[in-house]
């Protein structure tokens, strides 16, 4: 991976705008610029454009969106700003915040109204972190469904997606400016296209043990469950050519990928009242902060798994998502009659199990206050029959990248603009500070869609 002299380029071809990736960053990048009146094509590394949105839950939070009102749900982008600077401790940039809070309604609606995505609003429960139901989703809650949506508007607008194509180099000359890139393809051939504008939609680095290690190494033992060509291609393009990266230790993880199945539990069920046991049939941790900085507390567990526990009721509202359904259907989901039975199932230790059983109990009832800080008494106390799940910790994707402006510009450090690179989703910068603990549900496909829509739109204006 590496930049070159753009004399040294045999460019077969030349298009108005280029795209590097074809995720949900790049898909809506590409519709985008195409909807402003820009050629484009966009390459895609796989045999099948999907990225990591297709590994998602597909949610987007929208501040104030049209669908919030017709259901009665007040909130605005500043909410969602305060409760991003709350979640991330102050550890991010309130006014890149501020900025996509205000593109997160637009950008849902955008998608529903232009692109004919079908996205509604989740209203039957809110998200840790989150100060009102603000999360957009597709009928059954899942990212490949919300792909398959974006394919359909992208065959609609007649957008080329050239795939195996894999991105090895970026042709720049000494002010920054793209001239095209060198794809490799499947044989081994490489061919050089030329573009105006670029746009760097490949993701973070999650899939790159080398990077990790560097930036996150707290991370390297949780099971990577993210799409494999996160190998952090756009960080090395980017501060190859000089350009400016931030919150580089800022990542997702998720405390609750099911067992050897690689199928997420959402963390619905923690929400309704759910709790997690390690090996040792004890609670570790406040599991309502998030399942982000869960993932961390798992890895650090024996044999770096637990069991998520709850009841029936849980069990049942856990349908709608289809992501659960799978989880049924894989047979992940324990049923216990009583404590003494899913102590049998789960192997975990019949007296400790009880004991914490009766401690979570007491709490909800609020007869004593959780040891680590968890407020039970909004939840309800769990009834027989039980239902258990066991997980390990997961890392999705990173959440640092390159540092971009307000019309998703690559920025150099002393805040200049390159010429024609933007960048978009886990290529840039997001919003969730500089650690485990700064992730809220929604902020990467956030960062995916409403960059990737202002990087189309500004770079079709560019070329034009």
């Amino acid at each position: 991976m590496s930049i070159l002299d753009p004399k040294t380029a045999s460019f077969s071809g030349s298009v108005p705008v280029l795209v590097v990736g074809g995720g949900g960053c790049g898909l809506s990048a590409a519709l985008s610029a195409k909807e402003h009146g820009a050629e484009v094509l966009v390459l895609e590394r796989d045999a099948s454009a999907l990225g990591t949105t297709s590994m998602s839950t597909g949610l987007i939070p929208g501040p104030g969106s049209r669908f919030q009102r017709e259901k009665g749900i007040i909130d605005t982008p500043e909410m969602f700003v305060a409760d991003v600077m709350a979640k991330t401790k102050g550890h991010t940039d309130r006014d890149f915040v501020t900025m996509l809070a205000r593109e997160g309604a637009p950008t849902v609606e955008w998608l529903v109204d232009s692109q004919k995505v079908p996205l509604s609003l989740i209203d039957s429960f809110q998200y840790p972190g989150h100060s009102a139901m603000r999360m957009h989703g597709s009928p059954n809650r899942t990212g490949s469904e919300l792909m398959g949506a974006l394919h359909h508007a992208i065959e609609r607008a007649g957008i080329d997606i050239l795939l195996e194509a894999l991105v090895t180099d970026l042709f720049a000359d000494k002010t920054g400016r793209i001239h095209g890139v060198r794809l490799q393809r499947p044989d081994g051939r490489h061919e050089d296209v030329g573009c105006d504008a670029l746009i760097l939609a490949c993701c973070g680095f999650a899939g790159s043990r080398e990077m990790l290690t560097k930036y996150i190494p707290e991370i390297l033992d949780a099971t990577f469950f993210g799409h494999p060509g996160n190998k952090g291609d756009a960080i090395r393009w980017g501060t190859a050519l000089g350009a400016a990266v931030a919150d580089i230790g800022a990542y997702q993880g998720h405390g609750g990928l099911a067992y050897g199945r690689g199928i997420p539990i959402l963390w619905a069920h923690i929400i309704r009242g759910g709790f997690q046991v390690n090996a040792r049939g004890e609670r570790f941790s406040n599991e309502s902060r998030g399942y982000s900085e869960q993932a961390v507390d798992i890895v650090a567990q024996p044999d770096r798994w637990v069991y998520s526990i709850f009841d029936e009721s849980i069990h049942d509202a856990m349908k709608e998502f289809d992501d659960y359904q799978d989880a049924i259907k894989a047979g992940c989901i324990l049923s216990a009659r009583d404590v003494d039975d899913l102590a049998r199932l789960t192997g975990l230790p019949a007296a400790t199990l009880k004991a914490t059983m009766a401690d979570v109990e007491a709490c909800v009832r609020g007869q004593k206050k959780d040891q680590f800080g968890r407020d039970f008494t909004k939840g309800k106390v769990l009834a027989a029959p039980f239902r258990a799940v066991k997980v390990n910790g997961a890392l999705f994707h990173t959440q640092g990248g390159l540092v971009v402006d307000h019309e998703a510009r690559v920025l150099r450090p002393d805040k200049s603009a390159f010429p024609n690179l933007f960048a978009g989703g886990g290529a840039a910068r997001g919003i969730s500070g500089n650690s485990n603990y700064g992730y809220l549900a929604g902020n990467g496909l956030l960062a995916a869609t409403a960059l990737g829509r202002l990087a189309g739109r500004a770079a079709a204006r560019m070329v034009k």
